[in-house]
C-alpha cells in the first residue's frame, strides 16, 4: 500500500541564520517515518528583506521534497494561509521554522491513523507541557487564551504553534477565514470548533531557537483589532 503523503508547511521571514540547519535537521527527523508516510516540506517565504528566499531555492534543488514560494508581504497567516492550499498531502501539519517537533508528528500522527479525530493541536499551556519561552511570551499567550474565550466561545487552551489536520475535513473551514497575520492561525482553529471538527489537544515542550521575527509590543495593536473584527464576523454576523 502506498504511504500517506504528509504535506509539512512553514512560514519563513528573515530566517536566513537557521534555516538551512533546521531543513537539514527536519529531513533528518522525518527519516523514521519513512516506512509509514510520505513527506513534502512547503516553505511559505513572506517579505524577507534577507537571504531567506535564495537559500530556500538553493534547498529545493538539494531536497527533491521540498518547495519554496515567495508571498509578496510579511503576513505569517496569509502566507500559511496559501501555502495550505497548496499542499497536496492528505494530512498537513503547520509548523514553525524554529520548532520542528518530531515528537508531536509522531503523536498528531498516530491519533489520525487511530482515532476519529480531525485536527490535533500542540498546546504549550495545557496540563503536561513544557513551554521553556520567557515569561512575558508565556503570561502573553494566557492573556491571548482568556480573551478569545471571552469575546470568541474559545474552548481549548492554545490557538497559535504547531498544529496537525486532515485536509479534505478543513478545506472549507480554511477558505472561510478572512484574516491574516498572528491571528489567522486563532481564526482557523476557532472556526474548524465552532464547526464541529473533532479537535485534540496535546502538550508540547517548546524551546524556540531564535526570538520572534516581530516583536511583541508591535503586534499588540494589530491582535487586539483581529480579535475585534473576530467577534463582529463570527459572534454578530456569523459569518
Amino acid at each position: 500500500m502506498t504511504p500517506a503523503l504528509v504535506s509539512i508547511v512553514i512560514p519563513v521571514y528573515n530566517e536566513e541564520q537557521i534555516l538551512e540547519q533546521a531543513v537539514q535537521e527536519l529531513f533528518q527527523n522525518l527519516e523514521q517515518f519513512k516506512e509509514r508516510f510520505c513527506f513534502e516540506i512547503v516553505l511559505a517565504e513572506n517579505g524577507s528583506t534577507d537571504n531567506t528566499l535564495e537559500l530556500g531555492k538553493q534547498l529545493a534543488k538539494q531536497y527533491k521534497n521540498l518547495s519554496i514560494f515567495h508571498y509578496p508581504e510579511p503576513d505569517y497567516g496569509l502566507a500559511l494561509k496559501e501555502g495550505i492550499a497548496r499542499t497536496k498531502g492528505e494530512f498537513v501539519v503547520c509548523d514553525e521554522i524554529d520548532l520542528c517537533l518530531a515528537d508531536y508528528y509522531c503523536s498528531a500522527l498516530e491519533i489520525f491513523g487511530n482515532t476519529e479525530v480531525e485536527m490535533v493541536v500542540g498546546s504549550k499551556t495545557m496540563s503536561g507541557s513544557h513551554d521553556k519561552r520567557p515569561l512575558y511570551r508565556r503570561f502573553a499567550t494566557k492573556t491571548l487564551n482568556l480573551l478569545l474565550r471571552v469575546a470568541l466561545r474559545f474552548k481549548g487552551s492554545d490557538t497559535h504553534g504547531i498544529k496537525a489536520f486532515k485536509k479534505a475535513a478543513l478545506m472549507p473551514i480554511l477558505h472561510k477565514c478572512k484574516i491574516g497575520r498572528d491571528m489567522f492561525t486563532s481564526e482557523f482553529i476557532i472556526r474548524a470548533e465552532r464547526a464541529g471538527i473533532m479537535i485534540k489537544e496535546i502538550p508540547i515542550e517548546l524551546e524556540e531557537k531564535r526570538p520572534p521575527a516581530i516583536g511583541l509590543v508591535r503586534r499588540i495593536p494589530k491582535v487586539l483589532t483581529n480579535i475585534l473584527y473576530l467577534f463582529w464576523i463570527i459572534r454578530i454576523r456569523h459569518r
